[in-house]
């Protein structure tokens, strides 16, 4: 058996971790303690890449269909393969079940379809930003095809759909939130207890960061709405310094 390999996307030089659904992945091997290596791939690869490996396109009747190949992927010890973060999860708390993830506590959807309203609410607020921390290749690709998906440049996007509206669009949904680390008393969504649902939204924070470049705005500005949304991504510190 061989060592399990992450498909992650690079930032420039020195490659690092950015993106919010590979991360989720990262965070529960660093988790679990999985001996892993990541091998990086940029946007015009991944397609071709995952395609030689013999893994079927994303059903595009999934309400969370994008495109037919994404990342994350994984290439598990035995030399099988799954694709889409979600997937990834079940497959590894399957195989490595300690910890636990608790993916059955119903929290762990909530918080997943809570997190992805706000990523469609503020998106045109990070998007325009992603292309400045991507290898050139990556970059172009990012900036060529999200304009032919939007019909419009990503700077547009933003100026459309962006701004102050979204901010305000997405107080609610961040609420939603705050009131479940602060039912379960913290810093935990379940109280004391590590679950999936804490990586979702924490890799939804980090990818707030990570996209911003130096600045961390972004971050800094969601996180400022309430306390208990630091103290989260605090705790879960030390599973995010593995980056590579």
């Amino acid at each position: 058996m061989s060592q399990t390999i992450l498909y992650d996307l690079p930032t420039k030089e020195p490659c690092a971790s950015w993106s919010l659904n590979p991360w989720e992945a990262r965070m529960i091997l660093n988790y679990k303690k999985i001996d892993y290596k990541t091998e990086w791939t940029e946007y015009p690869d991944v397609a071709p890449k995952l395609k030689s490996f013999g893994i079927p396109p994303n059903d595009k009747n999934d309400p969370g269909y994008f495109m037919d190949y994404t990342i994350p992927a994984i290439r598990y010890e035995d030399g099988t393969y799954s694709m889409d973060s979600w997937k990834i999860a079940q497959e590894l708390e399957k195989r490595y079940p300690s910890p636990s993830l608790h993916l059955d506590d119903p929290v762990v959807v909530k918080v997943r379809d809570i997190t992805q309203q706000l990523l469609r609410l503020l998106g045109a607020n990070i998007l325009a930003k992603i292309a400045q921390i991507l290898p050139e290749r990556s970059a172009e690709y990012f900036y060529r095809t999200r304009k032919e998906m939007f019909g419009m440049t990503l700077d547009e996007f933003e100026k459309v759909n962006g701004g102050e509206q979204s901010w305000e669009a997405a107080k609610e949904p961040s609420k939603e939130l705050a009131g479940l680390l602060k039912e379960s008393g913290g810093p935990f969504f379940l109280g004391e207890t590590v679950s999936y649902a804490d990586f979702i939204f924490v890799t939804f924070l980090e990818f707030l960061k990570r996209s911003d470049g130096e600045t961390g705005d972004l971050f800094s500005r969601f996180v400022a709405q309430d306390k208990s949304f630091l103290t989260l991504y605090e705790a879960c510190g030390k599973w995010l310094e593995r980056d590579n």
